[in-house]
């Protein structure tokens, strides 16, 4: 569900689009009891309804909010699939799509009715004959009442099991989006994050829910941000889903379906060797001895035994078709990674299970650790005896005899459509189960789990090559904005001719993608005296402006041997922010402000005084000299003469 009240217009799928939509239809190998969440136009700097008069960049949609999107959220439908639609969004810079998060799951028919009520009345509200500032006023309610009924709603008794991404990217280069999921409680500080690389083509993304949970309290009231990351100019993209889900397994029959749905979906044949329906397979798990190899690992030994023929391409197929793989092994774990180092295949397993404990055991383990459904595994083994264990004990898993390895490729549950997400599944279920890893041993601590995010802040002067982005930038700052300050682009370039200013341009990534240009500050180094900084609210809380603030105070103390002095337009909006300057050791943040000075606040930082340090944010300085190499040497342009 997006905002209707405000975007409501349709454009009819070319073939690449309807190819999209059944690509992800495919993907879905189901259907899902599914949150319907309210998307919406929205900027990474708003700070209605300030913004809207100092921003030079606010452009007005229909009802008078800030267009971010170059088109509004376009609903894009197919004549193949009456009720499917993509949504295009155009973004601008600054843009993202934000959400009112909640949990609560709807069913099929539940869910499908919402949004067409949803859509009906939005459209129909934008065709009524009503005078203008009537219209505006009826679709700000009604989006604030869809706002206020996604806030409320609490977690039913059925639970997600992951959020689903659907994305289709037209473009001929990867974008990098940033998935964002943070409570609104003030207090909690420690998001989740997630970068996802969107090469050209259809991707669908599912982020296990209890990774979400562990981080974020999805019972109080939180916000979810899809934005692209650095991208200069406007980049479109195609969604589909974006929605906490839970897949409905087809083994499910009608009269098990509540609220009025009617799935007629069969359920999967167990098969045993046979082929089991149109269920597919998401993960082999494997037995390692006379099944992986010939011999036994303990009374064998590594070097004796051989990788069976072959074993390895079939391995290394289906991983390129997004096929996971796990071990299910009685043995000594330590040895038998041990072996499959040696034979270059330890880095296929996911999850792998190696103990002496019953198989059946290690099946469940490894569906839960991956959160896929029991039921898309296949076990294979040589033993009948093991085969028939996991069978009585998990009745849903798929076995298959070792011997017949070599036919996997070719069976009916491994054909699946091939993307670019699909080939590196794997290594995004390894980098997530990494950084999963890393998060549980945070805890409570927020300065560990920033030094893990691997924040590096680079500082350049302003130029003429970065002054547009400098502009847009104090045009947006609100909350961390302490000067107040706002320049059009002739006063910043009156800058650069002032010797006696040091400008710095701030730019941030860590390892969840890059935020671009963040940040801004002004230096007049004969007093020294900061006069200008802004920072863009996409890096509050991550102590960036620490980082910056305690570099210049120790270059400046150590160039000049003064007291640093910097100058703080104290105001509602920046001071949760400007809590910096006390952080960092100034004195005079608590004074009152002097009628003479504009209410401007002059802090001191004492020359004699430590400069703190928490090692959290990596600084690097580029200077004008290299960036002036930089422009020198990229490719030039040759135009051939006629």
């Amino acid at each position: 569900m997006y905002e209707t009240e405000a975007n409501h217009r349709i454009e009819t799928a070319d073939r690449s689009l309807r190819d999209a939509l059944r690509s992800l239809e495919q993907l879905r190998e189901g259907r899902f009891w599914r949150t319907v969440l309210p998307w919406s136009e929205h900027c990474t700097e708003c700070v209605w309804p300030t913004c809207y008069s100092t921003c030079d960049l606010y452009s007005p949609r229909e009802d008078g909010r800030c267009r971010r999107f170059a088109e509004g959220m376009i609903r894009v439908e197919s004549p193949d699939a009456p009720g499917a639609y993509l949504l295009k969004i155009r973004f601008k810079r600054w843009a993202k799509l934000w959400t009112p998060g909640n949990v609560q799951l709807h069913s099929p028919g539940q869910a499908d009715r919402i949004e067409k009520r949803d859509h009906l009345i939005g459209t129909s509200l934008q065709r009524v004959p009503l005078p203008s500032l009537v219209k505006i006023t009826v679709a700000k309610k009604r989006y604030g009442f869809k706002k206020r009924t996604a806030i409320a709603r609490a977690i039913g008794a059925a639970v997600p099991t992951c959020f689903l991404l659907e994305c289709y990217n037209p473009e001929n280069h990867a974008v990098q989006l940033s998935l964002t999921i943070r409570s609104e409680d003030k207090q909690s500080r420690m998001p989740f994050q997630m970068r996802i690389d969107l090469t050209p083509g259809v991707h669908s993304i599912r982020v296990p829910f209890d990774q979400i949970a562990a981080r974020v309290d999805v019972e109080h009231p939180f916000g979810i941000d899809i934005i692209p990351n650095d991208e200069v100019n406007e980049t479109t993209l195609y969604f589909g889903m974006m929605e906490f889900v839970q897949e409905i397994k087809k083994a499910k029959t009608q009269s098990a379906e509540k609220d009025g749905d009617r799935d007629k979906d069969k359920g999967d044949k167990k098969s045993g060797d046979k082929k089991a329906g149109e269920k597919k397979v998401k993960c082999v798990v494997w037995d390692l001895d006379n099944t992986m190899w010939d011999g036994i690992l303990v009374e064998d030994g590594i070097e004796r035994l051989r990788l069976k023929d072959g074993i390895g391409d079939v391995i290394r197929s289906l991983d390129a078709k997004g096929i996971l793989h796990s071990v299910a092994s009685k043995n000594n774990a330590d040895e038998a990674m041990q072996a499959l180092k040696k034979f270059g295949l330890a880095d296929y397993f996911l999850c792998p299970q190696i103990s002496w404990k019953p198989k059946s055991e290690s099946i469940k383990a490894i569906a839960q650790q991956l959160n896929i459904g029991i039921d898309t595994l296949l076990f294979i083994d040589d033993s009948k005896f093991e085969l028939e264990e996991v069978s009585t004990v998990c009745p849903e898993v798929r076995v298959l005899n070792a011997d017949q390895y070599r036919t996997l490729a070719e069976r009916s549950e491994f054909q699946v459509p091939v993307t670019d997400e699909s080939r590196e599944r794997r290594k995004l279920y390894q980098v997530e189960m990494s950084r999963q890893a890393v998060a549980q041993d945070f805890s409570d601590d927020y300065m560990e789990f920033l030094r893990h995010c691997q924040i590096q802040l680079k500082m350049r002067p302003m130029t003429e090559e970065n002054l547009e982005r400098v502009h847009e930038l104090t045009q947006r700052t609100n909350q961390m904005n302490f000067s107040g300050n706002r320049y059009d682009r002739e006063v910043l370039r009156s800058l650069l001719s002032m010797p006696h200013l040091d400008t710095y341009v701030l730019s941030c990534e860590d390892r969840f993608g890059s935020y671009g240009v963040v940040g801004f500050s002004i230096v007049d180094r004969r007093e020294p005296r900061m006069t200008d900084l802004m920072f863009s609210c996409r890096v509050q809380s991550k102590r960036v402006e620490h980082a910056f603030m305690t570099y210049v105070i120790r270059k400046y103390i150590a160039e000049t041997g003064h007291d640093f002095w910097a100058n703080y337009r104290k105001t509602p909006r920046n001071a949760p922010s400007g809590q910096v300057f006390e952080d960092v050791g100034m004195e005079g943040a608590e004074s009152n402000p002097s009628k003479d000075n504009d209410g401007v606040l002059s802090l001191r930082f004492r020359k004699e005084m430590e400069v703190p340090d928490d090692g959290v944010i990596d600084v690097v300085f580029i200077p004008e000299t290299t960036i002036v190499s930089e422009i020198n040497s990229r490719p030039k342009q040759v135009v051939a003469e006629v």
